[in-house]
């Protein structure tokens, strides 16, 4: 394909950007969960059929354009691949909602005596 990048009048005349499509729903290499992942991570990379386009045109020159695509389709796959760390929920410490509902007491205790008039 032709590349809009750098390169100046050779641009017209060279087909140096590098396009590719993976099918990767078909590949059998991911599980759904990596599928998944894969179009969430890079939903505007992923086709309606389950396939993957990266393009790249970075350099003047298609080999090395080429090369970047596998590079990128790499570090995509790693990231699908990667399964999320599971969340173990915490509760706060006493201090931590003692501090907060001091914090809140203060506040509440300082717009009290801004009043013009006193409730008391």
């Amino acid at each position: 394909m032709r590349s809009s990048g750098p390169g100046g009048q050779n641009v017209n005349k060279v087909s140096s950007k590098a396009v590719l499509r993976w099918h990767a729903v078909a590949s059998g290499l991911l599980d759904p969960d990596s599928i998944a992942r894969l179009a969430v991570s890079f939903p505007t990379h992923l086709t309606k059929d389950g396939e993957l386009v990266i393009a790249s045109q970075r350099t003047r020159d298609a080999i090395k354009n080429r090369a970047d695509c596998l590079e990128k389709l790499k570090a995509m796959l790693l990231v699908a691949i990667k399964k999320p760390k599971r969340r173990i929920p915490t509760r706060p410490t006493r201090s931590s909602v003692r501090r907060r509902l001091d914090a809140k007491a203060r506040l509440s205790q300082k717009k009290r005596e801004r009043r013009r008039f006193s409730d008391e």
